[in-house]
Protein backbone atom coordinates (compact mmCIF):
# COMPACT_ATOMS: atom_id res chain seq x y z
CA UNK A 1 0.00 0.00 0.00
CA UNK A 2 3.02 2.42 1.16
CA UNK A 3 4.33 1.79 -2.43
CA UNK A 4 1.23 2.45 -4.20
CA UNK A 5 0.41 5.80 -2.03
CA UNK A 6 4.75 7.05 -2.55
CA UNK A 7 3.71 9.17 -6.08
CA UNK A 8 0.69 10.41 -4.44
CA UNK A 9 2.71 11.83 -1.25
CA UNK A 10 5.71 12.91 -3.32
CA UNK A 11 3.67 14.87 -5.61
CA UNK A 12 1.46 16.83 -3.31
CA UNK A 13 4.58 17.13 -1.16
CA UNK A 14 6.00 19.50 -4.52
CA UNK A 15 2.53 21.08 -4.48
CA UNK A 16 2.73 21.96 -1.44
CA UNK A 17 6.70 23.60 -0.99
CA UNK A 18 5.59 25.11 -4.47
CA UNK A 19 2.76 26.61 -2.79
CA UNK A 20 4.35 28.25 0.37
CA UNK A 21 7.02 30.03 -2.07
CA UNK A 22 3.57 31.03 -4.58
CA UNK A 23 3.23 32.76 -1.29
CA UNK A 24 6.03 34.28 -0.53
CA UNK A 25 6.06 35.51 -4.02
CA UNK A 26 2.97 37.35 -3.82
CA UNK A 27 4.09 39.02 -0.82
CA UNK A 28 7.25 40.54 -1.96
CA UNK A 29 5.10 41.93 -4.74
CA UNK A 30 2.50 43.18 -2.82
CA UNK A 31 5.43 44.99 -0.43
CA UNK A 32 7.27 46.00 -3.35
CA UNK A 33 4.17 47.86 -5.32
CA UNK A 34 3.39 49.78 -2.04
CA UNK A 35 7.18 51.05 -1.72
CA UNK A 36 8.59 54.00 -2.38
CA UNK A 37 10.58 51.32 -4.69
CA UNK A 38 7.32 50.60 -6.70
CA UNK A 39 8.49 52.69 -9.94
CA UNK A 40 11.61 50.04 -10.30
CA UNK A 41 8.39 47.30 -10.29
CA UNK A 42 7.20 48.35 -12.80
CA UNK A 43 9.87 49.25 -14.86
CA UNK A 44 10.91 45.84 -14.12
CA UNK A 45 7.74 44.05 -15.60
CA UNK A 46 7.39 47.06 -18.34
CA UNK A 47 10.82 45.76 -19.77
CA UNK A 48 11.16 45.16 -23.35
CA UNK A 49 12.47 42.03 -24.46
CA UNK A 50 13.17 41.00 -28.28
CA UNK A 51 13.73 37.60 -29.47
CA UNK A 52 14.73 36.37 -32.94
CA UNK A 53 16.33 35.67 -35.93
CA UNK A 54 16.85 37.21 -39.46
CA UNK A 55 13.60 39.24 -39.76
CA UNK A 56 11.92 37.63 -37.55
CA UNK A 57 11.56 38.70 -34.26
CA UNK A 58 9.45 39.03 -30.98
CA UNK A 59 9.43 42.24 -28.93
CA UNK A 60 7.15 41.96 -25.68
CA UNK A 61 7.15 43.26 -22.28
CA UNK A 62 9.02 41.34 -19.67
CA UNK A 63 5.49 40.84 -18.08
CA UNK A 64 4.10 39.53 -21.38
CA UNK A 65 7.38 37.01 -22.13
CA UNK A 66 5.74 35.34 -18.18
CA UNK A 67 2.63 35.53 -18.94
CA UNK A 68 2.74 34.30 -22.65
CA UNK A 69 5.73 32.38 -22.53
CA UNK A 70 6.25 31.13 -19.34
CA UNK A 71 2.60 30.13 -18.54
CA UNK A 72 2.32 28.25 -21.58
CA UNK A 73 4.54 25.65 -19.84
CA UNK A 74 2.43 25.80 -17.06
CA UNK A 75 -0.95 25.11 -18.78
CA UNK A 76 1.67 22.23 -21.16
CA UNK A 77 2.09 20.53 -17.71
CA UNK A 78 -2.04 20.92 -16.67
CA UNK A 79 -2.55 19.15 -19.93
CA UNK A 80 0.20 16.50 -19.33
CA UNK A 81 -2.29 16.59 -15.98
CA UNK A 82 -5.32 16.33 -17.59
CA UNK A 83 -4.44 13.44 -20.33
CA UNK A 84 -2.80 11.46 -17.43
CA UNK A 85 -5.80 11.76 -15.38
CA UNK A 86 -8.09 10.62 -18.38
CA UNK A 87 -5.81 7.80 -19.11
CA UNK A 88 -5.30 6.24 -15.88
CA UNK A 89 -6.17 8.65 -13.20
CA UNK A 90 -9.30 9.44 -11.19
CA UNK A 91 -10.56 10.33 -14.31
CA UNK A 92 -10.17 7.22 -15.85
CA UNK A 93 -12.81 5.56 -13.65
CA UNK A 94 -16.48 6.55 -14.26
CA UNK A 95 -18.08 7.14 -11.48
CA UNK A 96 -14.87 8.63 -9.65
CA UNK A 97 -14.93 11.03 -12.70
CA UNK A 98 -18.24 11.68 -12.87
CA UNK A 99 -17.72 13.13 -8.96
CA UNK A 100 -15.46 15.43 -9.88
CA UNK A 101 -16.58 16.56 -13.35
CA UNK A 102 -19.90 17.72 -11.19
CA UNK A 103 -17.96 19.19 -8.27
CA UNK A 104 -15.80 21.05 -11.09
CA UNK A 105 -18.68 22.53 -13.12
CA UNK A 106 -21.06 23.67 -10.27
CA UNK A 107 -17.87 25.03 -8.88
CA UNK A 108 -17.31 26.98 -12.22
CA UNK A 109 -20.94 28.20 -13.45
CA UNK A 110 -22.23 29.09 -9.83
CA UNK A 111 -19.61 31.93 -9.44
CA UNK A 112 -19.27 33.10 -13.17
CA UNK A 113 -23.24 33.61 -12.42
CA UNK A 114 -22.64 35.57 -9.41
CA UNK A 115 -20.09 37.41 -10.82
CA UNK A 116 -22.31 38.36 -13.97
CA UNK A 117 -25.58 39.29 -11.93
CA UNK A 118 -23.49 41.85 -9.18
CA UNK A 119 -22.23 43.43 -12.47
CA UNK A 120 -24.49 43.51 -15.50
CA UNK A 121 -25.55 45.78 -17.67
CA UNK A 122 -21.78 47.29 -17.71
CA UNK A 123 -18.35 46.68 -19.18
CA UNK A 124 -17.24 44.94 -16.10
CA UNK A 125 -19.34 41.68 -16.58
CA UNK A 126 -16.50 40.44 -19.05
CA UNK A 127 -14.48 39.75 -16.19
CA UNK A 128 -16.92 36.65 -15.39
CA UNK A 129 -14.44 33.72 -16.04
CA UNK A 130 -11.90 35.29 -12.86
CA UNK A 131 -14.05 33.60 -10.23
CA UNK A 132 -14.64 30.33 -11.96
CA UNK A 133 -10.74 29.16 -11.26
CA UNK A 134 -8.92 27.38 -8.49
CA UNK A 135 -5.28 27.96 -7.46
CA UNK A 136 -4.08 23.91 -7.41
CA UNK A 137 -0.71 24.50 -5.61
CA UNK A 138 -2.28 26.88 -3.11
CA UNK A 139 -5.37 24.69 -2.34
CA UNK A 140 -2.85 21.73 -1.82
CA UNK A 141 -0.59 23.72 0.67
CA UNK A 142 -3.06 24.20 2.78
CA UNK A 143 -4.14 20.47 2.96
CA UNK A 144 -0.42 20.05 3.20
CA UNK A 145 -0.30 22.28 6.37
CA UNK A 146 -3.02 20.22 8.14
CA UNK A 147 -1.23 17.28 7.44
CA UNK A 148 -3.15 13.78 8.81
CA UNK A 149 -5.99 15.78 9.52
CA UNK A 150 -6.58 15.23 5.82
CA UNK A 151 -7.45 12.14 4.70
CA UNK A 152 -5.12 11.43 0.84
CA UNK A 153 -8.59 10.48 -0.73
CA UNK A 154 -9.40 14.08 -0.16
CA UNK A 155 -6.15 15.22 -1.75
CA UNK A 156 -7.18 12.82 -4.66
CA UNK A 157 -10.33 14.71 -5.14
CA UNK A 158 -9.26 17.87 -4.58
CA UNK A 159 -6.52 17.78 -7.34
CA UNK A 160 -9.14 15.76 -9.79
CA UNK A 161 -11.35 18.62 -9.11
CA UNK A 162 -9.18 21.36 -9.80
CA UNK A 163 -7.06 19.61 -13.75
CA UNK A 164 -10.93 19.61 -14.20
CA UNK A 165 -11.49 23.10 -13.02
CA UNK A 166 -8.16 23.64 -15.47
CA UNK A 167 -9.73 22.56 -18.43
CA UNK A 168 -12.57 24.30 -18.38
CA UNK A 169 -10.22 27.59 -18.25
CA UNK A 170 -8.47 26.49 -21.19
CA UNK A 171 -12.02 26.05 -23.03
CA UNK A 172 -12.89 29.64 -21.35
CA UNK A 173 -9.57 31.04 -22.15
CA UNK A 174 -10.05 29.77 -25.98
CA UNK A 175 -13.16 30.84 -26.27
CA UNK A 176 -14.08 34.04 -24.77
CA UNK A 177 -10.57 35.51 -24.11
CA UNK A 178 -9.14 35.72 -27.69
CA UNK A 179 -7.57 38.51 -29.69
CA UNK A 180 -8.81 39.64 -33.40
CA UNK A 181 -7.88 36.15 -35.20
CA UNK A 182 -4.99 35.76 -37.58
CA UNK A 183 -6.89 32.92 -39.36
CA UNK A 184 -3.57 32.04 -41.53
CA UNK A 185 -1.75 31.52 -38.15
CA UNK A 186 -4.27 29.70 -36.15
CA UNK A 187 -4.89 27.27 -39.28
CA UNK A 188 -1.13 26.73 -39.12
CA UNK A 189 -0.77 26.19 -35.68
CA UNK A 190 -3.21 23.58 -35.88
CA UNK A 191 -1.77 21.76 -38.93
CA UNK A 192 1.59 21.85 -36.68
CA UNK A 193 -0.34 20.07 -33.39
CA UNK A 194 -1.63 17.65 -36.29
CA UNK A 195 1.80 16.76 -37.27
CA UNK A 196 2.84 15.96 -33.81
CA UNK A 197 -0.31 13.62 -33.36
CA UNK A 198 1.07 11.61 -36.63
CA UNK A 199 4.53 11.31 -34.79
CA UNK A 200 2.91 10.07 -31.70
CA UNK A 201 0.69 7.44 -33.61
CA UNK A 202 4.33 6.47 -36.10
CA UNK A 203 6.02 5.41 -32.58
CA UNK A 204 8.11 8.71 -32.50
CA UNK A 205 8.59 9.14 -28.52
CA UNK A 206 12.06 11.61 -28.46
CA UNK A 207 11.16 14.63 -26.50
CA UNK A 208 13.33 16.85 -28.94
CA UNK A 209 11.15 16.47 -31.87
CA UNK A 210 7.93 17.07 -29.76
CA UNK A 211 9.98 19.97 -28.37
CA UNK A 212 11.00 21.94 -31.57
CA UNK A 213 7.38 21.24 -33.38
CA UNK A 214 5.71 22.69 -30.40
CA UNK A 215 7.71 25.73 -30.04
CA UNK A 216 6.35 26.23 -34.27
CA UNK A 217 2.46 25.78 -32.50
CA UNK A 218 3.68 28.48 -29.30
CA UNK A 219 5.04 31.14 -31.54
CA UNK A 220 1.92 30.63 -34.68
CA UNK A 221 -0.55 30.51 -31.59
CA UNK A 222 0.93 33.60 -30.36
CA UNK A 223 0.44 35.38 -33.67
CA UNK A 224 -3.26 34.16 -34.15
CA UNK A 225 -4.53 35.85 -31.80
CA UNK A 226 -5.77 33.24 -29.54
CA UNK A 227 -3.57 32.84 -26.39
CA UNK A 228 -0.12 30.86 -26.37
CA UNK A 229 -1.02 29.33 -23.95
CA UNK A 230 -3.07 27.09 -25.10
CA UNK A 231 -0.66 25.69 -27.21
CA UNK A 232 1.02 24.43 -24.02
CA UNK A 233 -2.20 22.45 -23.18
CA UNK A 234 -2.91 21.12 -27.59
CA UNK A 235 0.79 19.84 -27.79
CA UNK A 236 1.04 18.40 -24.04
CA UNK A 237 -2.41 16.07 -25.48
CA UNK A 238 -0.11 14.64 -27.92
CA UNK A 239 3.04 13.61 -26.10
CA UNK A 240 2.89 9.84 -25.87
CA UNK A 241 1.34 8.03 -23.36
CA UNK A 242 2.64 4.76 -23.94
CA UNK A 243 5.40 2.60 -22.60
CA UNK A 244 8.44 0.52 -24.70
CA UNK A 245 7.91 -2.97 -22.19
CA UNK A 246 5.67 -3.79 -19.55
CA UNK A 247 5.57 -4.67 -16.04
CA UNK A 248 6.44 -8.67 -16.62
CA UNK A 249 9.21 -7.80 -19.14
CA UNK A 250 10.49 -4.91 -16.69
CA UNK A 251 10.51 -7.14 -13.98
CA UNK A 252 12.01 -10.05 -15.35
CA UNK A 253 15.02 -7.67 -16.69
CA UNK A 254 15.29 -6.07 -13.70
CA UNK A 255 15.39 -9.50 -11.66
CA UNK A 256 18.21 -10.66 -14.11
CA UNK A 257 20.12 -7.48 -14.34
CA UNK A 258 20.17 -7.39 -10.61
CA UNK A 259 21.39 -11.25 -10.02
CA UNK A 260 24.17 -10.42 -12.57
CA UNK A 261 25.14 -7.08 -10.73
CA UNK A 262 25.14 -9.60 -7.15
CA UNK A 263 26.94 -12.18 -8.97
CA UNK A 264 30.23 -9.65 -9.48
CA UNK A 265 30.31 -9.08 -5.48
CA UNK A 266 33.51 -9.43 -4.11
CA UNK A 267 34.87 -8.97 0.05
CA UNK A 268 36.18 -5.77 -0.03
CA UNK A 269 35.60 -4.63 -3.43
CA UNK A 270 35.35 -0.92 -3.50
CA UNK A 271 34.49 -0.34 -7.28
CA UNK A 272 31.99 -1.91 -9.88
CA UNK A 273 33.01 -4.66 -12.60
CA UNK A 274 32.86 -3.77 -15.71
CA UNK A 275 29.72 -6.22 -15.65
CA UNK A 276 28.60 -4.97 -12.89
CA UNK A 277 28.34 -1.59 -14.59
CA UNK A 278 27.08 -3.11 -17.55
CA UNK A 279 23.87 -4.23 -15.45
CA UNK A 280 23.71 -1.17 -13.93
CA UNK A 281 23.24 0.74 -17.10
CA UNK A 282 20.88 -2.09 -18.87
CA UNK A 283 18.69 -1.07 -15.61
CA UNK A 284 18.62 2.75 -16.39
CA UNK A 285 17.34 2.04 -20.11
CA UNK A 286 14.87 -0.64 -18.85
CA UNK A 287 14.02 2.54 -16.02
CA UNK A 288 13.68 4.62 -19.09
CA UNK A 289 11.40 2.03 -21.01
CA UNK A 290 9.18 1.11 -18.57
CA UNK A 291 8.02 4.77 -18.18
CA UNK A 292 6.42 7.02 -20.65
CA UNK A 293 6.99 10.04 -22.11
CA UNK A 294 4.07 11.67 -20.28
CA UNK A 295 5.42 10.88 -17.25
CA UNK A 296 8.69 11.68 -17.57
CA UNK A 297 7.88 15.16 -18.54
CA UNK A 298 5.17 15.58 -15.81
CA UNK A 299 7.56 14.54 -13.18
CA UNK A 300 10.66 16.51 -14.78
CA UNK A 301 9.14 19.84 -15.41
CA UNK A 302 6.76 20.17 -11.82
CA UNK A 303 9.74 21.33 -9.88
CA UNK A 304 10.18 23.85 -12.61
CA UNK A 305 6.66 25.10 -12.31
CA UNK A 306 6.01 24.62 -9.01
CA UNK A 307 9.47 26.44 -7.62
CA UNK A 308 9.94 28.64 -10.65
CA UNK A 309 7.63 29.48 -12.54
CA UNK A 310 4.49 29.78 -10.73
CA UNK A 311 6.40 32.05 -8.13
CA UNK A 312 7.69 34.52 -10.77
CA UNK A 313 3.99 34.73 -11.98
CA UNK A 314 3.07 35.92 -8.61
CA UNK A 315 6.09 38.53 -8.49
CA UNK A 316 5.14 40.20 -11.41
CA UNK A 317 1.35 39.72 -11.34
CA UNK A 318 0.34 40.18 -7.66
CA UNK A 319 1.86 43.94 -7.13
CA UNK A 320 -1.39 46.02 -6.74
CA UNK A 321 -1.36 49.26 -4.82
CA UNK A 322 -3.58 48.40 -1.25
CA UNK A 323 -3.99 51.61 -0.59
CA UNK A 324 -7.39 52.08 -3.08
CA UNK A 325 -7.88 48.57 -3.56
CA UNK A 326 -9.11 48.11 -0.05
CA UNK A 327 -11.91 50.85 -0.59
CA UNK A 328 -12.35 48.97 -3.89
CA UNK A 329 -13.98 45.87 -1.82
CA UNK A 330 -16.65 47.76 -0.54
CA UNK A 331 -16.86 50.32 -3.91
CA UNK A 332 -15.97 48.49 -6.70
CA UNK A 333 -18.33 45.35 -8.45
CA UNK A 334 -15.46 43.89 -10.11
CA UNK A 335 -13.49 42.94 -6.84
CA UNK A 336 -17.14 42.74 -4.85
CA UNK A 337 -18.25 40.08 -8.23
CA UNK A 338 -14.83 38.37 -7.55
CA UNK A 339 -15.23 38.17 -3.53
CA UNK A 340 -18.76 36.88 -4.20
CA UNK A 341 -18.26 34.41 -6.65
CA UNK A 342 -15.03 32.66 -5.07
CA UNK A 343 -15.97 33.01 -1.80
CA UNK A 344 -19.59 31.65 -1.84
CA UNK A 345 -20.12 30.82 -5.66
CA UNK A 346 -17.55 28.65 -5.57
CA UNK A 347 -18.50 26.02 -2.22
CA UNK A 348 -22.07 26.44 -3.18
CA UNK A 349 -21.53 25.17 -6.69
CA UNK A 350 -19.21 22.69 -5.88
CA UNK A 351 -21.34 21.22 -2.81
CA UNK A 352 -24.45 21.46 -5.02
CA UNK A 353 -23.21 19.37 -7.95
CA UNK A 354 -21.50 17.08 -6.18
CA UNK A 355 -24.58 16.38 -3.78
CA UNK A 356 -26.72 16.37 -6.83
CA UNK A 357 -24.29 13.47 -8.70
CA UNK A 358 -23.85 11.24 -5.46
CA UNK A 359 -27.24 11.20 -4.73
CA UNK A 360 -28.86 10.79 -8.35
CA UNK A 361 -26.28 7.81 -8.24
CA UNK A 362 -23.83 9.35 -11.39
CA UNK A 363 -21.35 9.34 -8.67
CA UNK A 364 -20.04 8.50 -4.77
CA UNK A 365 -17.66 9.62 -2.40
CA UNK A 366 -14.38 8.17 -2.26
CA UNK A 367 -13.94 6.01 1.14
CA UNK A 368 -13.19 7.79 4.12
CA UNK A 369 -14.55 11.18 2.65
CA UNK A 370 -17.18 12.93 4.77
CA UNK A 371 -19.61 15.41 2.98
CA UNK A 372 -17.85 18.10 5.91
CA UNK A 373 -14.81 16.96 4.11
CA UNK A 374 -16.30 17.74 0.85
CA UNK A 375 -17.96 21.05 2.10
CA UNK A 376 -14.19 21.99 3.49
CA UNK A 377 -12.23 21.15 -0.09
CA UNK A 378 -15.64 23.76 -1.16
CA UNK A 379 -13.99 26.11 0.40
CA UNK A 380 -10.29 25.42 -0.75
CA UNK A 381 -11.56 25.73 -4.34
CA UNK A 382 -12.66 29.34 -4.26
CA UNK A 383 -8.72 29.90 -3.95
CA UNK A 384 -8.65 31.26 -7.40
CA UNK A 385 -5.08 33.46 -7.03
CA UNK A 386 -2.15 32.71 -9.77
CA UNK A 387 -5.06 31.10 -12.31
CA UNK A 388 -7.83 34.06 -11.53
CA UNK A 389 -5.37 36.71 -11.92
CA UNK A 390 -4.37 35.27 -15.18
CA UNK A 391 -8.01 35.73 -16.47
CA UNK A 392 -8.45 38.97 -15.12
CA UNK A 393 -4.99 39.82 -16.65
CA UNK A 394 -7.32 38.64 -20.07
CA UNK A 395 -10.45 40.22 -19.32
CA UNK A 396 -9.41 43.80 -18.55
CA UNK A 397 -5.44 44.73 -19.63
CA UNK A 398 -3.38 46.62 -17.38
CA UNK A 399 -5.83 49.54 -15.26
CA UNK A 400 -7.94 50.11 -12.33
CA UNK A 401 -10.39 47.22 -13.13
CA UNK A 402 -7.20 45.05 -13.50
CA UNK A 403 -6.44 46.17 -9.97
CA UNK A 404 -9.35 46.22 -8.37
CA UNK A 405 -10.06 42.58 -9.63
CA UNK A 406 -6.41 41.60 -8.15
CA UNK A 407 -7.63 42.64 -4.77
CA UNK A 408 -10.47 40.83 -4.62
CA UNK A 409 -8.72 37.79 -5.49
CA UNK A 410 -6.16 38.12 -2.75
CA UNK A 411 -9.02 38.67 -0.27
CA UNK A 412 -11.44 36.06 -1.72
CA UNK A 413 -8.09 33.60 -1.43
CA UNK A 414 -7.05 34.49 2.07
CA UNK A 415 -10.78 33.93 3.33
CA UNK A 416 -11.43 30.66 1.17
CA UNK A 417 -7.96 29.39 2.73
CA UNK A 418 -8.90 30.33 6.46
CA UNK A 419 -12.66 28.63 5.83
CA UNK A 420 -11.56 25.42 3.98
CA UNK A 421 -8.54 25.10 6.81
CA UNK A 422 -11.25 25.86 10.07
CA UNK A 423 -14.08 23.43 8.58
CA UNK A 424 -11.03 20.46 7.45
CA UNK A 425 -9.76 21.08 11.21
CA UNK A 426 -13.59 20.67 12.80
CA UNK A 427 -13.80 17.69 10.79
CA UNK A 428 -10.41 16.01 12.46
CA UNK A 429 -11.62 17.23 15.77
CA UNK A 430 -15.25 15.85 15.66
CA UNK A 431 -13.03 12.09 14.36
CA UNK A 432 -11.24 11.93 17.59
CA UNK A 433 -14.30 11.97 19.78
CA UNK A 434 -16.01 8.95 20.41
CA UNK A 435 -19.98 8.07 20.96
CA UNK A 436 -19.93 9.54 24.55
CA UNK A 437 -18.08 12.34 23.11
CA UNK A 438 -14.84 11.56 25.43
CA UNK A 439 -11.52 13.01 23.29
CA UNK A 440 -10.48 9.22 21.75
CA UNK A 441 -6.78 8.45 23.16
Amino acid sequence: MQTLLRPFQSFFKTEAAGGILLLAAAAVALVWANSPLVGAYNDLWGTYVTVGAGSFEISKPLLLWVNDGLMAIFFFVVGLEIKREVLAGELAEPRKAALAIAAALGGMVVPALLYTVVNLGSDKVTGWGIPMATDIAFALGVLALLGSRAPLALKVFLTAVAIVDDLGAVVVIALFYTAELNLAALVGSLVLVGVLVVVNRLGIQRPAVYGLIGLAVWVLMLKSGVHATIAGVLVALTIPATRKIDEVEFAERADGLLAQFAAGLTVGGSTPTPDQMHAVHSLEKACEQIETPLQRLEHGLHGLVAFFIMPVFALANAGVALGAGAAALVTDTVALGVMLGLVVGKPLGVMALAYLAVKTGLAALPSGVTWRHVMGVSFLTGIGFTMSIFIANLAFGAGPLLDSAKVGILAASVVSGVLGAVVLIGVAKSANVNAEGVPAA
